[in-house]
């Protein structure tokens, strides 16, 4: 691919320095279509990233689209706080149909402000109210979101640093295999809790991702997590579960705590709720948490009803019938992991690892840098992947779900080649 110079001044003159994708992706992006992005001059990139996990679904999915269309064509409320519309009154029903009662979760709904991190530090507040005590658990290499109590349940050092301040009320335990097996799960966590002289507040609630995504693709087991919420209930402790990015059908199932078999007390929702990458999240928790004070909570953009429409369509499109979706994105995810497997064989020498689970993978290189070089090459190539870890050390893999089995194939062959030319 001849790539020309775009022109970037404006961006580098007048845009903050704080700036991060478009530095690795140096171009001007003017148009997408399902897995398929397109910059000013024409030039096509497949699209491995998806919006960060916003875009389940892909770029301006035409059955998405033309709900919202119709929609704003006839003067639909764009704009509607937390008032009753008809458009929020469809998703609700449509997502208790769908989603909720088929799996039988007893989820109350609540919509905080429109990002993952508000979902995030509604959840946080409200186990604080619940329990009326301040400290809350994550775990190593968790990412909750960049607002000052997400960043407190959160372990890169690089953006914990941009707060500024002092995080407080917030204690790390060690993620599943964080000792590689040469310690039983919790032995540290349940130890501290038990012993008056550990200095460890008793928390009000555990924040978790069952896969940590920008943590580095690590994957918790079932039983992992099963445990973790035994312990939970032992300790009297609320568990939430992050599904910001793997949640939405991401690793399969709906939600991504699915397959252990387990209900959360709380979980958030954001990224592909909306379905076409409109600002949108929720707070789930159940009906005996419920105890917020109308108003006690808010946000004056909770009520965007254009991501109610496309959220509803998306739920209508692809999860009435959710075990044929998950069975798709299992298939595509055996198929990313084949290639993976020909890729670790090819290069033992650098090629550490590779994880995942449905349609979200990571290869981590004992060259910390090389992942970088990696989605570099690949940009150059046509194919748009980001790293991930707390070094920038694996290669990540985000692809729509709704990506061609061809698609794939062929970003996978790009991924192959990138990897081989920055040997």
């Amino acid at each position: 691919m001849t790539i020309t110079q775009p022109d970037l001044s404006v961006f580098e003159t007048l845009e903050s320095e704080v700036r991060s994708y478009c530095r690795g992706w140096p171009t001007v992006f003017d148009r997408a279509r399902d897995s398929r992005m397109y910059d000013e001059d024409g030039h096509a990139y497949l699209d491995f990233f998806a919006g960060a996990g916003s875009l389940n679904y892909g770029h301006n999915n035409p059955v998405l689209k033309r709900a919202l269309i119709d929609y704003l064509a006839r003067d639909g409320v764009t704009h509607g706080l937390d008032m009753s519309t008809t458009a929020k009154r469809t998703f609700l029903q449509t997502f208790q149909d769908l989603v909720l009662r088929p799996r039988d979760l007893p989820y109350k709904v609540m919509f905080p402000g429109p990002t993952g991190t508000n979902a995030v530090e509604a959840a946080l507040k409200l186990a604080r109210k619940v329990k009326g005590r301040e400290a809350i658990v994550s775990f190593t290499n968790a990412f909750h979101g960049m607002s000052l109590g997400s960043l407190a349940v959160t372990g890169n050092a690089f953006k914990r640093a941009g707060a500024g301040i002092p995080l407080v009320h917030g204690t790390p335990m060690p993620f599943d295999n964080y000792f590689d097996g040469t310690v039983p799960d919790f032995l540290w966590f349940e130890r501290l809790l038990q012993d008056q002289g550990s200095g460890l507040n008793k928390p009000a609630a555990v924040i978790v991702e069952t896969v940590q995504g920008e943590g580095g693709i690590n994957v918790a087991r079932p039983e992992w997590l099963r445990a973790l919420k035994e312990l939970c209930e032992r300790q009297d402790m609320l568990l939430i579960v992050d599904d910001i990015q793997m949640g939405c059908g991401r690793t399969g199932a709906f939600f991504s705590f699915e397959e252990a078999g387990i209900v959360p007390d709380i979980v958030t929702v954001s990224k592909s709720i909306s379905g076409y990458g409109l600002p949108m999240s929720l707070c789930l928790f159940k009906p005996e948490l419920d105890v917020w004070e109308p108003g006690e909570h808010n946000g004056t953009f909770r009520g965007n009803n254009p991501a109610f429409v496309t959220a509803t369509a998306a739920l209508e499109t692809y999860w009435a019938d959710g075990s044929a979706m998950e069975k798709q994105t299992r298939a595509r995810g055996e198929q990313i992991e084949q290639a993976l497997i020909s890729i670790t064989e090819e290069n033992l020498a650098d090629v550490k690892e590779y994880r995942g689970r449905g349609l979200v993978w990571g290869m981590e290189f004992h060259d910390k840098a090389r992942a970088g070089r990696v989605a570099g090459r690949a940009f150059e190539l046509g194919l748009l992947i980001e790293t991930s870890g707390p070094e920038g050390e694996v290669v990540k893999l985000l692809p729509a779900l709704t990506i061609t089995p061809d698609e794939l194939d062929e970003g996978l062959r790009i991924l192959a080649r990138a990897v081989r030319e920055t040997l």
